[in-house]
């Protein structure tokens, strides 16, 4: 089904994030660059992160945005990006944890290695920026994650076994890390989207009708709708939430 959203439309920056400084992982495409883009709008310095050289070339080019080649499953890489970060601008202030990959089988046709990926990207990638943010959070006694999960890691989905654990652990962490953190004036919340990324473009059409009017909405969101939800969780507005998953779904969790 035709999303009703004009193709041509952007967000209204009606936030404003002047001087803040924005880490988006996964920010080569689909919702991390839509999320980039609406944090540059709304005047912030944003560091679109992602494994991808080519696909942040591109998404620089395209939004304005800076860029960072990194690897969210690798401590080391984490760390480079952050202490580049801290340096070049002396603070980080929003750190989006969107990266993620798929490797989609059904439980006994999954591999050691599809199943650690998958956690290392969605869950690993998730507590390794967070953890490596918290020193520079803590020192300025303020903060704001947001997190990526999904509807799968509450209701599961076949083929998606390793996917659906990554992003139930990603609620958990979220809700601990939102208890552990908000001493330092940190909130840590997370979105629940329901957008239509490659994995939902990769499904034939008669399906993907088929899925769109199971939901209330009777349509999928297009990336750039999730990033007024992050924006919001990361503005002043949202000061006193924190723990929460925000469902960004058309009504299909309803």
């Amino acid at each position: 089904m035709a999303s009703s959203v004009s193709p041509t439309a952007r967000p209204n920056a009606t936030f404003d994030f002047t001087g803040r400084t924005v880490i988006v992982t996964g920010g080569g495409r689909g919702i991390g660059l839509e999320i980039g883009r609406f944090f540059h709008q709304a005047g912030a310095i944003v560091y679109l992160v992602d494994f991808d050289n080519e696909a942040l070339t591109a998404a620089s080019a395209e939004v304005g945005c800076l860029t960072a080649v990194g690897d969210v499953s690798d401590t080391a890489s984490v760390q480079a990006v952050v202490e580049r970060v801290v340096a070049e601008t002396g603070r980080i202030d929003i750190l989006v944890n969107n990266a993620g990959i798929l490797r989609d089988k059904l439980l006994w046709k999954l591999s050691d290695d599809d199943y650690e990926q998958v956690m290392a990207v969605h869950a690993g990638g998730t507590f390794r920026f967070t953890r490596a943010c918290v020193p520079h959070f803590r020192e300025r006694g303020f903060g704001r994650v947001i997190n990526v999960t999904s509807y799968t890691g509450l209701r599961g989905n076949p083929g998606q076994s390793n996917y659906s654990m990554a992003k139930a652990g990603i609620i958990g962490f979220t809700k601990t890390a939102a208890k552990e953190l908000a001493h330092f004036g940190v909130t840590v919340n997370a979105i629940s989207p329901n957008a239509e990324t490659r994995m939902i473009e990769s499904i034939p059409e008669d399906k993907k009708a088929e899925l769109a009017a199971q939901i209330p909405l009777k349509r999928f969101a297009e990336p750039r709708e999730m990033a007024t939800a992050v924006a919001f969780l990361a503005s002043g507005e949202a000061a006193y939430i924190t723990g929460v998953v925000l469902p960004v779904d058309g009504g299909i969790s309803i």
